[in-house]
């Protein structure tokens, strides 16, 4: 078998010369998930708008929580939480369904040539896709709450791409993963669930202790959550040193887990 190129170029390459076919499996994967369905599509929106009231309830009427250095409003922090949790909503999705990515797609591998390494991309433009959804309900929310939200917010594709590219690192990794280990499904679903309360989702970095603000910058995703605030709701400019830092090392962790995807790609048949 001939060994496949592992280049951030051959990222690259894959992805535009199986353009139509990702579009197409994200389409499909997309509408899939709401046919039969009698609302269809609708339910996308009622979903990010279910969850956004229910924050609202909990957090601004039975807790009465004000975020440090906010308005006085008893809804701002139902939306700066939301604001955070659309943003880790596009990684705790993709993360979880990676394992079972090529497990779920057993004929891909045993039976047709296929470009397995797109995968992890389709589950990324899938959730991308429901990111803008909930971004669409948060506008709303916004509009209603604080007025227009700032120009800034034209910044927050450039903040998410760190994003990205950390979810289509981690997502090759996984998915090649599960193949060989089939817990690794069990074990992300833990892992997700204690990364969200080690997020500044629910509370701002400099609400720790000092003592614990080295570990909570070593979370991958702090920078993403706080960037992608201070464009949504501050009014603030992307901090440029840091996002083409944490930049850098996403793409080297979507290099890495794109490199392990292809070396380790060729047992995938053994093992199904």
């Amino acid at each position: 078998m001939a060994r496949r190129p592992t280049s951030p170029l051959a990222i690259v390459g894959s992805v535009v010369r199986n353009r139509s076919l990702i579009l197409a499996l994200a389409s499909r994967e997309i509408l899939g998930r709401y046919r039969g369905s009698m609302l269809g599509l609708a339910w996308s929106f009622f979903h990010p708008l279910l969850m956004l009231a229910v924050y609202t309830f909990v957090f601004s009427v039975v807790f009465q929580a004000r975020w440090p250095g906010g308005t006085e409003s008893r809804t701002e922090f139902a939306l700066v939480l939301f604001t955070a949790l659309i943003a880790f909503g596009m990684f705790g999705e993709c993360v979880n369904r990676a394992p079972g990515l090529v497990l779920g797609n057993a004929n891909y591998v045993t039976k047709i040539v296929f470009p397995l390494e797109v995968m992890p991309v389709v589950a990324v433009i899938s959730a991308l896709f429901h990111a803008g959804i909930s971004l669409l309900v948060w506008i709303g929310f916004h509009l209603a709450v604080r007025g227009v939200p700032p120009e800034t917010a034209f910044l927050l594709p450039v903040a998410v791409v760190p994003l990205v590219l950390l979810i289509l690192g981690v997502s090759w990794f996984l998915a090649s993963l599960g193949v060989y280990l089939r817990d690794v499904s069990h074990i992300v679903g833990v892992f997700t669930t204690i990364l969200m309360f080690m997020s500044p989702i629910f509370y701002p970095v400099q609400a720790v202790p000092p003592e614990f603000q080295v570990i909570m910058s070593a979370n991958p995703l702090t920078v993403v959550i706080e960037q992608v605030r201070d464009v949504m709701l501050w009014g603030k400019g992307i901090e440029w040193t840091a996002w083409a830092m944490q930049t850098g090392l996403s793409a080297l962790v979507a290099w890495a887990g794109f490199a392990w995807f292809q070396v380790t790609r060729k047992g995938f048949a053994d093992v199904l």
